[in-house]
């Protein structure tokens, strides 16, 4: 059972709005990121800036979109399909909304859809995003599958994930998000890595800032 007040992803959580507000002011975010989960900030962006340097026609995929932080990378009047995809129509139309104010709608495709079950076809997208995803789908294995199956060889895999063996210092966080409904059963970095060399990633890096790791690679 989940804690009261706190909603699950279907109902647009408290949470989702404290996170997006962090993304998008470095300076103040930065520093709850730093006091809270003893990460660097920064790093989120430059994962997001990848987007920006993708060859015109380029096609991205991000799952869970949330509420569109990685949609910083996106520039305007650039030629790029960003494909957004969430289980729940609330985070697509935070994603919308976030699209819109920085004049990338044009660019957009939102998709509802289970991670699990990606209604896209064998290597088909060129980078593929995940965010803060990883800990929160119920079979992480099975996203990481389905991840690494539509990206194509060359094409980079993206993510980033409060792992459970991140830390004794973090085990709270993970309670709290379990008992609130907003995590699954996560995995650790050894767990994580092997998925994504079964997928056809075999050489991704692992850098841990703080809570939460970055996982990088191509498909081969």
């Amino acid at each position: 059972m989940g804690l009261p007040g706190l909603g699950g992803w279907s109902e647009d959580p408290l949470w989702a709005s404290v996170y997006d507000w962090t993304v998008e002011h470095p300076r103040a975010g930065g520093a709850a990121w730093a006091l809270g989960i003893q990460s660097d900030l920064r790093m989120l962006h430059r994962a997001a800036d990848e987007i920006g340097a993708l060859p015109a026609g380029s096609r991205v995929l991000d799952v869970p979109c949330g509420g569109g932080v990685a949609l910083r990378g996106v520039l305007p009047g650039v030629d790029l399909d960003y494909v957004a995809v969430d289980i729940a129509p609330t985070m697509l139309a935070r994603t919308s909304r976030a699209a819109a104010r920085r004049g990338v709608s044009s660019r957009l495709h939102p998709v509802v859809a289970d991670v699990g079950a990606l209604p896209f076809p064998d290597g088909s997208v060129d980078l593929v995003l995940s965010f803060t995803g990883l800990h929160c789908f119920p079979d992480p294995a099975l996203a990481v599958r389905e991840l690494t199956r539509v990206v194509r060889p060359g094409g980079v895999v993206s993510l980033s994930a409060l792992l459970n063996d991140s830390g004794p210092q973090h085990a709270p966080m993970r309670f709290v998000g379990r008992r609130a409904g907003l995590l699954g059963p996560g995995c650790t970095a050894d767990q994580a890595l092997a998925w994504l060399a079964r997928g056809g990633v075999p050489d991704a890096t692992l850098t841990r800032s703080g809570a939460i790791a970055y996982l990088r690679g191509a498909k081969v």
